[in-house]
């Protein structure tokens, strides 16, 4: 818990999956409170329920049931048009394997958030996708297609893309997995950073304790519970 004022409430949340003739639960009644502004480590072993929480407070996915707020607004009802456009505008994702496009450039990554939301890009766009290449120290490499790009520069791109639209949460799924340590470090830095600055939330989901260890809050999971 924290005294922060909550960004995210989720209470008695339950995720169940069809297989076959059975229900497998992976979700089994959690409740969690992240406040604004926190920086989050959330820890556990494989298959204890991280990505299928991600992917929940995500909005890509639904809960079977329970309680589910950000923002103050319900998010368990809302129509599927209604979680894109939120998706959208408040949320920010990193993957650890940072599904950028190869073909596009650097700029063009980060400005595709703000561009698919518009449908078009615009030259204030552009201004902000270049700032936030300069922000995580890739101001030279703007116009370098991703598929160009060393492992540690396109997860900083990853990081530029979630904050363009400047959602008040990012959710970011083993960000230093598939990276060396000096380019996780660097991440974790940048996250860090900009947590600080900006108080922009994050929760990271990581198997790296030295990486928990340098977010101010960690959650673990086990079997589809919060334990601590």
């Amino acid at each position: 818990m924290t005294d922060a004022a909550p960004l995210i409430v989720v209470e008695d949340l339950v995720k169940s999956f069809d297989e076959g003739d059975e229900a497998v639960t992976v979700l089994k009644g959690l409740d969690l409170t992240i406040g604004t502004g926190e920086l989050v480590a959330l820890l556990g072993p494989s298959g204890s329920g991280k990505s299928t929480l991600l992917n929940i407070l995500g909005t890509l996915m639904r809960p079977t049931s329970g309680s589910f707020k950000m923002l103050g607004l319900n998010l368990i009802g809302a129509r599927d048009v209604d979680l894109t456009e939120f998706r959208n505008r408040h949320i920010g994702f990193v993957f650890q394997a940072h599904n950028l496009l190869p073909d596009f450039t650097a700029l063009e990554n980060v400005m595709f958030p703000a561009a698919t939301r518009k449908g078009r890009e615009t030259a204030v766009d552009r201004r902000r996708a270049t700032e936030l290449l300069r922000r995580v120290g890739l101001a030279d490499r703007r116009d370098f297609p991703a598929s160009k790009l060393s492992g540690g520069q396109k997860q900083r791109v990853a990081v530029a893309r979630a904050l363009m639209n400047q959602p008040e949460l990012v959710l970011a799924d083993e960000p230093t997995g598939n990276l060396d340590r000096e380019s996780a470090d660097r991440v974790m830095e940048l996250l860090t950073e900009i947590n600080r600055d900006d108080k922009t939330t994050f929760l990271i989901s990581t198997h790296d304790e030295r990486i928990a260890e340098r977010c101010r809050r960690q959650i673990r999971m086990l079997d589809g519970l919060v334990v601590g």
